[in-house]
């Protein structure tokens, strides 16, 4: 990612490191660039001085091993310009095997070093490209499970939407990449990339952020710091470093630059222990026994719509069948109990026999149960809606998802996406966003609700937190999705979450995996997916902010402030480079 340091090049030995392989395939793919060329690109080759020029960390002219003669400069091009998208494909594949359920979170920095190699020192067209067919090799494997019950042209559209983003992201990062101390530019760059995604088109689709990936992870409590943006930044600082360490320590062993560039490896790593007193599961307003019901689902794929009935009977008899299990001891009576998203697709307000079942259901228990429903007002659109349901007073309270995912529960451009796929008529009525966040008390707690796809967002958990809630909930529903591996990339977006804003999480879903999450991260209990379950368990009950909570978007803006310096001084380089140029000498008459 930053400009190539000239070296001795011929009679140097060439080492088997994959630092070195990347970098000499970046290099002879550039070739040595003339003294011409570079006054037509402005800076983008032109050796700075002073700090700058410092082998490693700064800027110089890129020479291509063996430019006299070297083996690296005997490598057919065409190879080497064939290896260089092959790379990155693979990085992003590498990146994707980072990610839940496979506890290899210590991939990702790899997967970033990789791409480092693929895009230091390019240019932006070339960065472009290589980020847009890293993206595929990340978010094709990523969001297959988008692909469940309707085919892959969504699949296929999405992931080609979010990869173009990411090529951005890749151009970005190819053009600070010639900059000192290149790897803390591109860190910010691909949090500036995560936070466009986060929010375009559309309304932003966060999902597959890098953060998302380290639930498991050693930089999981910078999470508590600075929330995502600082997790994900931490994690791509690591990449690139690692990246630039090998790179120079095989240039320059010797070198001061080469302990400078494995500092970008080692601050992010010290950072993250320095955090580790900020995550806490204590129970500083005490306890709460709380419960969560999965009433699982005829069958999966988008036909449980059809079924909503029994699905709504599913949780009601596995509610009932808890208070059994209360009365018999056999389990703890909890203080409040939680249902998933679309427990009850059936809008009580307006169909008595669901308001009966729901009723009877609540006052077998006898506590406080959020039930997750559909609202169906006569006019306008409808309401995903969490109702807080008591069994003396009824239904006392809701919540409306604020979030609102484009193409599953509104469609944007109907007429136009349905020339390439007629599914989008399954959305016969769009849903409408709420637009206050929801806390309900239950049983004196303060309980927040975050449906399903808000979780990925960063300003829909934190509002919650901020609105009073001492736990979170995040009813969902994965049905649609069968067994994908869509349930465990969400459950470790909330596990995220926990450490973020230090609360405990409930995760009640229709079919699985259910789950309940300390405020440190881990999962006590979870259920099976396609059993009907209730899981039971004392929670700790937490008020204290975290500074991620206090701070909210602010690490962002540091980040994107950083990026946007980067890309400033990209350009003032490069216009001081066509100043030194002159004007062009006129073709002779």
């Amino acid at each position: 990612m930053s400009s190539s340091v000239t070296r001795a090049a011929g009679n140097e030995p060439q080492q088997p490191s994959a630092a070195a392989g990347i970098e000499a395939a970046n290099e002879a793919a550039s070739g040595a660039v003339t003294s011409a060329e570079t006054a037509a690109t402005g800076a983008d080759r032109v050796p700075a001085t002073g700090s700058e020029d410092v082998p490693g960390v700064g800027s110089g002219s890129p020479v291509a091993p063996g430019g006299d003669g070297g083996p690296a400069a005997a490598r057919p091009r065409g190879v080497v310009r064939f290896a260089r998208p092959v790379l990155a494909v693979l990085a992003g594949a590498l990146l994707y095997a980072s990610f839940p359920p496979r506890p290899l979170w210590w991939l990702a920095p790899f997967a970033l070093a990789l791409l480092a190699g693929c895009l230091h020192g390019g240019r932006a067209r070339a960065g472009f490209g290589l980020g847009f067919l890293f993206g595929l090799g990340y978010l094709l494997p990523l969001l297959v499970w988008t692909s469940e019950g309707v085919g892959p042209v969504p699949w296929l559209a999405l992931a080609t939407l979010e990869a173009l983003l990411i090529g951005l992201t890749g151009l970005g990062i190819a053009l600070v990449s010639r900059l000192p101390a290149w790897p803390l530019w591109a860190a910010a760059v691909l949090v500036a990339g995560e936070a466009l995604r986060a929010r375009a088109p559309f309304g932003g689709f966060p999902w597959g952020k890098l953060a998302f990936g380290q639930a498991d992870g050693l930089f999981l409590p910078l999470a508590a710091l600075g929330g995502t943006p600082l997790l994900s930044f931490a994690v791509a600082l690591c990449g690139f470093g690692l990246y630039e360490a090998l790179r120079v320590a095989r240039a320059h062993p010797r070198r001061t630059a080469a302990g400078l560039a494995a500092l970008t490896v080692a601050v992010p790593i010290g950072a993250a222990l320095a955090a580790r007193p900020l995550v806490s599961d204590a129970a500083e307003d005490g306890t709460a026994v709380a419960a969560v019901i999965q009433g699982n689902v005829p069958r999966a794929g988008f036909d449980f719509n059809a079924q909503r009935r029994a699905v709504l009977d599913n949780h009601a008899k596995r509610t009932v069948q808890l208070a059994e299990d209360v009365k018999a001891g056999r389990v703890p009576k909890p203080d409040f109990v939680v249902w998933p998203e679309n427990s009850s697709d059936i809008d009580p307000f307006t169909q008595p026999d669901a308001y009966d079942v729901i009723d009877k259901a609540v006052k077998a228990i006898g506590v406080p149960v959020a039930i997750g429903s559909v609202l169906v007002p006569e006019s306008g659109p409808l309401r995903n809606t969490m109702i807080l349901w008591d069994p003396v007073k009824g239904p006392t309270d809701t919540y409306d998802k604020r979030k609102i995912q484009p193409f599953g529960e509104r469609i944007p451009m109907r007429s136009f996406v349905r020339i390439f796929s007629a599914d989008v008529d399954r959305v016969r009525r769009d849903f409408g966003p709420g637009k206050e966040p929801g806390v309900f008390d239950m049983a004196g707690s303060g309980v927040g609700m975050v449906t399903c796809y808000e979780a990925a967002f960063d300003d829909a958990v934190r509002s919650t937190v901020r609105a009073g809630a001492q736990v979170i909930a995040v009813p969902s529903n994965n049905a649609t999705f069968g067994r994908s591996q869509m349930t465990y990339q969400q459950l470790a977006m909330d596990r995220i979450r926990a450490v973020e804003h230090s609360r405990s999480v409930l995760v009640p879903v229709t079919s699985g995996v259910s789950a309940v999450i300390r405020p440190d991260g881990r999962v006590v209990r979870q259920t099976q997916m396609f059993t009907a379950d209730a899981l039971v368990v004392e929670i700790p009950l937490r008020s204290t902010e975290t500074p991620a909570t206090r701070f909210g978007p602010l690490p962002e803006y540091v980040l994107l402030a950083i990026a946007a310096g980067g890309f400033g001084w990209v350009l003032t380089r490069r216009i001081r480079a066509r100043r030194a140029a002159g004007p062009a000498t006129p073709a002779a008459s």
